[in-house]
């Protein structure tokens, strides 16, 4: 079996996702064999350096052994039990170690299947919430522009991203949508926490106007993954978590991309020392294994919900995977790897050498930003520099780039004109200059005509 043999297979029956299949065309797909560590291998025998961990969900590398044994095992005693009456260890022993390490006050895990339904439960978890207390006008939502949820009608309705959402608008419920503290566009000079703590200043205004209808404000914590990779201060964290508590507005933090890690601590609220109401979580779980998300709230919350059946209170929302056996082991199974490898510290130095192989790029004339969080890193192309003019998302520059990264071994899918990396912590330093300058070199192609 070669490559085109499964292209012309696939073609014919799959339907693929975030992708005009007409470009298919033109376009090869890349059927992959196997996965080892940051690498992935083709069925003609190229390997291509994973370094966006497959949208963002393998933490320890590709066919991990130590997950691999601790899904093995699992499988052979329990791959599945509903969770509506019944339970099992690996459920409870995962939500055990979630509340240990999560921030303080959250210490309830409701499961759900995959990111965008996660995202599904905090909204309708904190919509009942107010309307279990009496809060019945509380029905609405606080965005920050630029923001990305999910793909589901709620999630996609707190999202605020064009491209995901205008199409569906009439299916979704209104929001309030506030201008993001995106630190791409502070001024010359202003420090990104000043300009955070600046914009802040519309969440106020319209957490002032509206807090009695609203049921909550949902935030990505410091990077804007979908939007571009987009960055702002953990100031922004604090005065918003403040501002909720004074307002009595929930607070949903949405970690799903940026948890476990990614920005340098194991959850993003740590930089700004908050709680959220809701902690959403997903992608990197399982150490990219298997679907599964979780929600963690307070105790607060999950009282309202808690009284005799007859009252009609209780959250009947249920997916048929929910805490899926499998699933949790692997999470576990990855938990247990940030312990054995001091992974939070270990990052510091693979993210320092991130910054250090990319920090030739910022001299670029059509580089209009290098910008970082911990372990993700992302690289701003424009066509005028000095005004910061992007290029034409017709001309999709951004393409030519993951072009030439699979010619040369290495996955880039970028975001628009937006080039990042987002590697598996199991990635070395000469892997990482291996990354920077296949990326180099196509930012130069993608930007030559």
């Amino acid at each position: 079996m070669n490559n085109a043999e499964l292209v012309k297979r696939d073609l014919s029956v799959v339907w693929h996702p975030c992708t005009q299949m007409k470009d298919h065309e033109w376009l090869p797909m890349t059927p992959i064999r196997r996965g080892d560590g940051v690498w992935l291998e083709d069925f003609d025998g190229r390997r291509y350096l994973d370094a966006i961990s497959s949208w963002w969900v393998n933490l320890f590398g590709h066919a991990n052994p130590h997950i691999n044994n601790a899904l093995r095992k699992q499988a052979e005693t329990l791959e599945h039990v509903m969770l509506a009456g019944f339970s099992h260890e690996a459920v409870i022993e995962l939500s055990e170690r979630l509340v240990d390490v999560a921030p303080p006050g959250l210490d309830r895990c409701f499961y759900a299947d995959n990111g965008s339904s996660a995202i599904e439960v905090a909204l309708k978890m904190s919509f009942h919430y107010w309307r279990n207390t009496g809060h019945n006008g509380k029905t609405r939502f606080i965005t920050l522009e630029n923001s990305y949820h999910g793909e589901t009608l709620g999630a996609l309705a707190v999202g605020n991203v064009e491209l995901y959402k205008d199409t569906y608008g009439p299916l979704l419920m209104e929001t309030i949508s506030v201008p993001s503290p995106d630190c791409f566009n502070r001024e010359p000079g202003e420090s990104c926490a000043a300009y955070s703590e600046r914009m802040f200043s519309h969440m106020q205004r319209a957490l002032e106007q509206h807090a009695e209808q609203v049921c909550a404000v949902i935030v990505e914590p410091l990077v804007q993954c979908a939007g571009s990779m987009r960055m702002y201060d953990p100031i922004y964290l604090k005065l918003l978590r403040e501002a909720c508590d004074r307002y009595g507005v929930h607070l949903i933090a949405d970690e799903i991309a940026v948890g476990f890690g990614r920005t340098g601590t194991f959850f993003a609220c740590e930089q700004a020392d908050i709680s959220p109401d809701f902690l959403c979580l997903s992608k990197g779980l399982t150490g990219g294994y298997l679907p599964l998300s979780v929600v963690l709230t307070g105790d607060a919350v999950y009282q309202a919900f808690y009284d005799d059946y007859q009252s009609l209170r209780a959250f009947l929302h249920s997916h048929s995977y929910t805490g899926n056996a499998l699933a949790c082991r692997t999470a576990l199974a990855t938990l247990e790897l940030f312990e054995q490898h001091d992974t939070i510290n270990a990052n510091r130095l693979l993210a320092d050498a991130m910054a250090q192989a990319t920090a030739s790029f910022a001299e670029h004339p059509h580089i209009a930003e290098v910008r970082q969080s911990g372990m993700i890193l992302a690289i701003e192309m424009v066509r005028d520099k000095p005004n910061r003019t992007p290029f034409p998302w017709q001309e999709r520059r951004g393409l030519k780039v993951y072009q030439h990264g699979l010619d040369n071994g290495v996955l880039l899918r970028p975001l628009g004109n937006v080039v990042y990396f987002m590697p598996p912590y199991v990635i070395s330093t000469e892997q990482i200059d291996m990354i920077a300058a296949v990326a180099r070199d196509g930012i130069h192609k993608a930007v030559a005509d």
